[in-house]
């Protein structure tokens, strides 16, 4: 038989795990730093996930909002600063006796009306303001943490899809040398029509699957882009694991946020009993009385204080409101933190999962290539027919392929594990 035969063979047998991971039973990483690929630096074309969501944040719609509120806080803080608790109200008034005994008597009176802060009611401002910006900051990192975990998705699900198109290419292309052998053998006489059209269907339904692994690498491109609006792929490979991050350092940002509406929710009770009636109202002005027709106009300062009074029917549902923002604040607080708990364990456990569904998928596709070896050399001898071969050859070829995938899963579960931390990229 032509060694071309045997050359497919060796091919399709061996050299399908090719792509953007080769994992061999001695050389699968043990490590928290086992990512895909494993390529030293940054591939060309390629950019890191902290470029990708960055590039992302600046297309995303919550960067528009978080962006908002911290705005809002800082004005609201600068308000704060201010003489009065609201803004000063001019007040003009104009009187006379036109309508009744019109004896030429008019008075006018101009003022400025100024609110004044009650004892201790600009300083829990203050302190609602202040909690306001804080809580602002944090809603941006728990926006931007929210658009990491889909980035990493994204990155993830095109790595993982490139690592299919590259096997479903390998494979067709040895089934298409081996097809080609075939037929060669055919018309010379050493093997029979059937081995032909067995061996030609194979490579049709490789081209199918090759086909389908091509129009998802493009779909998972489209989101790729949509997201970041780049072009060029991710590159994982300096991707920092979530076993070898400082985890602990700086608080989640899930749990910060949270932490900082329930302070918030906190200085609003304050500010609520240091507010239990209307601001008062100091006014100047000036008077300019005529007391009638020949008679001189006479002027004076006027000053006054308004005070409003504080009830429970204005004050009761004010307080029951605060208290009950505050009571919702904590509560979700404290189920957030046990959910962020349950969350992290169970990725740990995935994590895990993964890995030793890697260890076994690798060793099987050991097994199943040396099998292929060992028909291929049955085959040369003759003592097996040609569709035990590519069943042999298809079987090695699924098993590269799932240890690509599994290699690629384990990455995903590592990033999850990332997300769940509270960790940027």
């Amino acid at each position: 038989m032509k060694s071309s035969l045997w050359l497919s063979a060796c091919v399709i047998a061996g050299s399908l795990a090719g792509g953007l991971v080769r994992a061999q039973p001695a050389d699968i990483p043990r490590g928290p730093s086992a990512a895909l690929p494993s390529a030293s630096g940054p591939a060309a074309g390629t950019v890191s996930l902290r470029t990708a969501l960055d590039a992302a944040w600046q297309r995303a719609v919550a960067a528009r909002e978080s962006d908002g509120q911290r705005r809002r806080a800082e004005a609201d803080r600068a308000s704060t600063g201010s003489f009065w608790a609201a803004p000063p109200s001019l007040a003009l008034s104009h009187r006379d006796d036109r309508l009744q005994s019109n004896a030429g008597k008019r008075e006018t009176e101009i003022g400025v009306a100024v609110p004044l802060w009650l004892p201790g009611q600009r300083a829990a401002r203050s302190g609602t303001v202040e909690a306001a910006v804080a809580q602002a900051l944090a809603a941006e990192q728990a926006a931007r943490l929210r658009l990491a975990g889909e980035v990493r998705e994204a990155a993830w699900q095109l790595t993982a899809s490139q690592s299919e198109l590259s096997q479903a290419d390998t494979q067709a292309q040895a089934l298409k040398q081996l097809a080609d052998d075939v037929e060669r053998r055919v018309r010379a006489g050493d093997l029979a029509r059937a081995d032909a059209l067995a061996a030609h269907a194979e490579q049709l339904s490789a081209s199918a699957l090759q086909s389908d692994a091509r129009q998802r690498l493009q779909a998972a491109r489209a989101r790729w882009t949509l997201l970041t609006g780049l072009t060029a792929g991710p590159d994982l490979s300096a991707a920092t694991p979530a076993d070898a991050a400082p985890v602990g350092t700086s608080p989640h940002p899930e749990l910060q946020l949270a932490g900082q509406a329930r302070e918030l929710a906190r200085k609003r009770v304050e500010l609520m009993r240091h507010s239990r009636r209307d601001a008062p109202e100091l006014s100047v002005g000036v008077r300019q009385d005529v007391p009638g027709r020949a008679e001189g106009s006479q002027g004076s300062l006027v000053v006054g204080l308004r005070l409003p009074f504080g009830t429970d029917d204005r004050n009761r549902p004010l307080e029951a409101a605060a208290l009950a923002e505050l009571d919702v604040a904590e509560t979700h607080e404290q189920r957030l933190r046990e959910c962020i708990d349950s969350d992290i364990a169970a990725a740990r456990e995935a994590q895990r999962s993964a890995e030793t569904q890697l260890d076994a998928e690798t060793a099987r596709a050991g097994l199943l290539r040396e099998r292929a070896s060992l028909i291929d050399k049955s085959f040369r001898a003759g003592e097996t027919p040609l569709p035990d071969l590519l069943r042999a050859l298809a079987a090695a070829a699924q098993a590269d392929s799932a240890v690509a995938r599994q290699t690629a899963a384990l990455g995903l579960t590592r990033a999850r594990l990332q997300q769940t931390l509270g960790l940027l990229p």
